[in-house]
């Protein structure tokens, strides 16, 4: 017998339980006796390992190189190397340092997200028992092949997908799979037909929690259910928000960097011809405008932020995720777990009439408590709370619950009453029936108005969320003692219990706050749209519209795209659908997080922009995630949320006052180049302005935020900081020429004052307007942290000290007399004066090119990677 056909079937994967029992047999290649060891060994090299996850991990060699090509690291490592050519030797090896460090800080964490592959290889059993030669044998898992019947039993990890040949009282787990917390009864596949759905399959990284099934391996290794979640994990997903933010603030500083140096090499050449000196005061431009701090400022920001997370019990696995954190504007939550307690909890019962009724209470607690067999999820949420009931019934006799009858009887007695009490399924249990209990104990005769009333009572009930277990009791003659299935007939309905997962007292409150803070929630759930739309109307979830697994099937990524922007809840939801809906919504211009905690999240984890999961989730789900929450709480995620706009709003500090006060600094030596004799400052006196003033913002990632940063998903947005440049950059300019005209009109200064004074000025300037543009309110009103008014004073007593004392003689500066200090000093008022006036409209104009474009450009750019 040759494997291809086998092969074939097994690779195309799909809906194998449609092909019923005998067509998947056959297309196998297979037999209910099972395969031989022969061919179970043609099978293993033709098919390969069972193994659902295998490594693709990149190498770090190809880690590193793909960090290097970042335009942000190249400008920094060409700025390393102009500065070791112009022989600031501590400048390069500073730079080298910061920029090593950050890239092994990077690849550490890659290296930590590629553990959530490992993790996959650990949720399948270690030995299997198959069918071989028409005996049962142990067998480890990675050799099992498609075509093997493998026989499990409770408590057993399905191995692989597959279809059950035979089944006895079969329920699976598949709450890693779906998210339900509700265990999945399982049938024998039809021997000519299709199943009913996914009944007759299982799916390997789910366990049986009950009786015992023989499966017909349909799929193993990368073709299973699991192997696909692993395979889409290993893709190459999009960058994030952080990622796409600090490449743009790269190629930004790329753009300015090219213009300044190409403007004064031309302006040199036009009136002095190219030399040595000026193509060195070019580079060190260049080198000026080089954020080489940005690296360490951004590494003790998030790490800062980090801590002050876990303190609210968020963990963070991975520090650029605090950034995306802040920038998010949409999160996505399943229900079980986060708007639920992911349990199940008896609300209480009804009577024919939907009225409360503790007699039916009573009645559905008797049969649960003397019932023998399986005892479900739903029996222990009725004893959980049956401490009262009544202790004068004592057991008799009993049925147990199985499939075919899919209910349980009890023959309870109080002195010579006898009374049997059954539990089923609400529809089956009323075929049953021939009469009903009123409230009042009365029994009336069921005709088919009844039957018709009750059949809608239950539609009500299950829209309203609710899991319902019918309840029925016939007397029995005294003297009864047993039970047969032949006594299940002519029963009285009493009414149903009621089930839920019930909400979480704080979830709605969670949500409502991060609606405030412009997160948008939406619930994507495996349920039946009633059960979601309840969901969000218990909790008063501001949600806008609903749509189900079936509409997205058939839409395309585009227009799926277009309509997830105005949808909030989703119903009937595939787990291949999950990551899909994520990335429709960031191709949309949203950054977007994705709270799970089963396998099946797992790959909405890793597409997300911020991959979030809980404590008690599955392994594969933590360690997809770049977030744990500690406290399956989304009060705790609005408080991490808050974290991650402060350290966002610390870092966007750095990047508004090095890139406007760099370019102003710098442009002002470029003009100035093009008039005076001699450069305006040698290019030792450049690198030591941009290394004090680089060291004067060390204390930013200390600094608080302002109210507004924290009330709005904040994004980078580059050309917001590029307008900002332009307005306050210029600004200093407009300044550093008054000094000019100041130094040469009225003091007469030569080639060393002129170098000392404006360097003085320069970085007067430079350090004191970081206390005017760190806040958008107004200076004197928001504090400084300590730390940053240490380090920016700090830096600059030393530029003071090394400009106007000999211990600045060797880098060409000299004393300065007093009216020439008062004058800079006169200037350096007026500039700071007039910096606060025009902040508003710097800063106003970046909020509003935020909010009118920060969506399309983030969706351009998200096309564009």
């Amino acid at each position: 017998m040759t494997t291809e056909p086998a092969k074939a079937v097994a690779a195309c994967g799909g809906e194998f339980w449609q092909e019923g029992r005998d067509g998947l047999l056959q297309r196998l290649g297979a037999t209910p006796g099972g395969l031989s060891d022969v061919e179970a060994t043609e099978r293993l090299k033709c098919f390969g390992p069972n193994l659902a996850v295998t490594s693709l991990r990149r190498g770090v060699s190809f880690k590193i190189a793909k960090r290097l090509m970042e335009p942000l690291i190249a400008i920094l490592l060409i700025a390393a190397l102009i500065s070791g050519a112009t022989g600031d030797w501590q400048s390069l090896i500073i730079i080298v340092l910061i920029v090593l460090a950050s890239i092994a800080l990077d690849v550490f964490q890659e290296t930590q997200a590629e553990n959530a592959v490992d993790a996959l290889r650990r949720t399948v059993a270690v030995q299997v028992t198959v069918l071989r030669c028409g005996r049962l044998i142990e067998v480890p898992v990675r050799e099992a092949v498609p075509g093997d019947v493998v026989a499990l039993h409770t408590g057993d990890l399905i191995p692989a997908d597959g279809l059950i040949l035979e089944s006895h009282d079969a329920l699976a787990d598949e709450a890693a799979l779906t998210g339900e917390p509700f265990p999945v009864e399982k049938l024998a596949a039809p021997e000519n037909s299709a199943g009913d759905g996914t009944a007759s399959a299982l799916f390997g990284g789910t366990s049986l929690v009950g009786g015992e099934v023989r499966m017909l391996v349909a799929a193993t290794g990368a073709q299973t259910r699991l192997g696909s979640i692993s395979r889409s994990m290993q893709a190459s997903e999009p960058p994030t928000a952080f990622e796409r933010g600090v490449h743009g603030l790269g190629i930004l500083i790329l753009r300015l960097t090219g213009f300044l140096v190409l403007f004064v090499l031309l302006t040199q050449l036009v009136r002095h011809g190219l030399s040595i000196e000026s193509f060195l005061f070019a580079v060190a431009l260049a080198v000026g405008l080089t954020p080489e701090l940005l690296p360490v400022v951004m590494t003790v920001t998030l790490a800062r932020g980090a801590m002050r997370m876990a303190q609210r019990q968020v963990v963070v696995k991975r520090l650029s995720a605090i950034n995306d954190l802040g920038a998010m504007d949409v999160l996505c939550t399943d229900k079980t777990g986060t708007l639920t307690e992911a349990r199940i909890a008896h609300v209480g019962s009804f009577d024919c009439d939907g009225f409360e009724s503790s007699r039916v209470t009573e009645l559905a607690c008797l049969n649960s408590r003397f019932c023998s067999g399986l005892r479900n999820n739903l029996d222990t949420a009725l004893l959980a709370n049956s401490e009262g009931d009544d202790k004068t019934w004592r057991a008799l006799a009993d049925l147990p619950f199985d499939f075919q009858r899919r209910r349980s009887s009890v023959l309870v007695a109080r002195g010579d009453e006898r009374v049997m009490i059954v539990k089923g399924a609400p529809e089956g249990l009323l075929d049953l029936c021939d009469s009903l209990e009123r409230e009042d104990g009365t029994v009336e005769k069921l005709d088919d108005a009844q039957r018709g009333k009750l059949l809608t009572l239950f539609e009500a009930k299950g829209a309203q969320g609710l899991r319902l277990l019918g309840i029925a009791q016939r007397p029995m003659p005294p003297g009864t003692h047993d039970l047969s299935r032949d006594d299940e007939a002519g029963l009285v309905f009493a009414g149903c219990a009621a089930f839920i997962d019930p909400p979480k007292a704080s979830a709605g409150v969670a949500a409502r706050q991060l609606a405030a803070a412009g997160v948008r929630v939406k619930v994507i759930s495996g349920d039946a749209a009633p059960v979601v739309r309840h969901l969000a109307e218990t909790l008063a979830l501001p949600a806008r519209g609903l749509m189900t697994g079936d509409e997205i099937a058939v839409l395309g990524d585009a227009a799926l795209a277009a309509r997830v922007r105005d949808v909030d809840l989703f119903a009937r939801i595939a787990p291949e659908q999950k990551a899909r809906l994520v990335l429709a919504l960031r191709r949309a211009g949203h950054t977007v997080g994705f709270i799970g905690d089963g396998i099946n999240d797992a790959p909405a984890i890793h597409a997300a922009d911020v991959g979030l999961s809980v404590e008690g989730g599955t392994e594969v789900a933590r360690e997809a995630a770049a977030i744990v929450l500690l406290a399956p709480d989304l009060r705790v995620l609005a408080q991490g949320i808050a974290e991650g706009r402060r350290t966002y709003a610390n870092i966007m500090k750095y990047v508004r006052m090095g890139t406007s006060s760099n370019f102003g600094n710098m442009l002002s030596m470029a003009l100035a180049s093009m008039v005076l004799p001699f450069l305006p400052l040698n290019p030792l006196q450049i690198l030591i302005n941009n290394m004090l003033y680089d060291l004067s913002e060390v204390g930013i990632p200390f600094d608080e935020a302002d109210p507004a940063d924290l009330a709005k998903p904040q994004h980078w947005d580059m050309h917001a900081v590029l307008r900002f440049t332009l307005v306050m950059g210029p600004l200093s300019s407009v300044f550093d020429v008054a000094t000019f005209a100041v130094l040469l009109g009225v003091f007469g200064a030569g080639t060393e004052t002129f170098r000392t004074a404006w360097f003085v000025e320069s970085i007067l300037t430079q350090i004191l307007v970081i206390f005017v543009i760190r806040t958008a309110a107004p200076c004197w009103r928001s504090r400084p942290h300590r730390f940053l008014v240490m380090t920016s004073l700090g830096a600059l007593a030393a530029a003071l000290i090394l400009a106007l004392t000999p211990l600045g003689h060797p880098f060409g500066f000299v004393a300065l007399p007093v009216p020439l200090l008062l004058a800079i000093l006169v200037i350096a008022a007026l500039y700071l004066g007039l910096a606060e006036i025009l902040k508003p409209l710097a800063m106003r104009a970046e909020g509003k090119r935020r909010r009118g474009r920060t969506r399309h450009s983030e969706a351009r750019r998200f096309r564009a990677f």
